[in-house]
């Protein structure tokens, strides 16, 4: 998706897991290991665009993990935590606030995005280090975090 500002943007990245699995895609562009995720959108919230960029990229409908705290009402909603937050750069004129979720599958059958995607691929622990290309030490650090918070 287009860039909102051109100096800053936010992210949703998803680590999906399932059966002490995580679910990670080989990014075609960035030629990196990487959760499913993508670029907020002005018309949705971080939750919105966490749940649209997972079923996009991987054909799963997911559940995002995390408190929402009881504050909804007279016009103020509530969202769903981000269990970590980060911000990275992209090139030096660019860089991404990233909202990291933690989700679980409810529905979908995992499929490649072909366009977007080398692979897509289910990871144990034991998996992370033969990635090839390597895996980044934030991102692995990330998905071990996912797979042991989530039973």
């Amino acid at each position: 998706m287009a860039h909102i500002h051109e100096k800053i943007d936010f992210t949703a990245s998803v680590f999906v897991v399932r059966d002490h699995r995580v679910l990670l895609v080989h990014h075609r562009k960035l030629n990196q290991w990487l959760p499913v995720g993508g670029h907020i959108e002005l018309d949705e919230t971080p939750e919105d665009a966490a749940v649209r960029e997972t079923l996009e990229e991987s054909g799963l409908v997911v559940e995002l993990l995390g408190e929402r705290p009881p504050t909804s009402g007279d016009g103020t909603r509530a969202l769903i935590t981000p269990r970590f937050m980060d911000i990275h750069r992209i090139n030096d004129n660019h860089e991404h606030i990233g909202l990291i979720y933690w989700a679980k599958p409810r529905s979908g059958t995992t499929t490649l995005a072909a366009a977007e995607h080398w692979d897509i691929r289910w990871c144990a622990a034991a998996d992370l280090d033969a990635l090839i290309p390597p895996i980044r030490s934030a991102v692995k650090w990330y998905a071990l975090k996912a797979l042991e918070e989530i039973l």
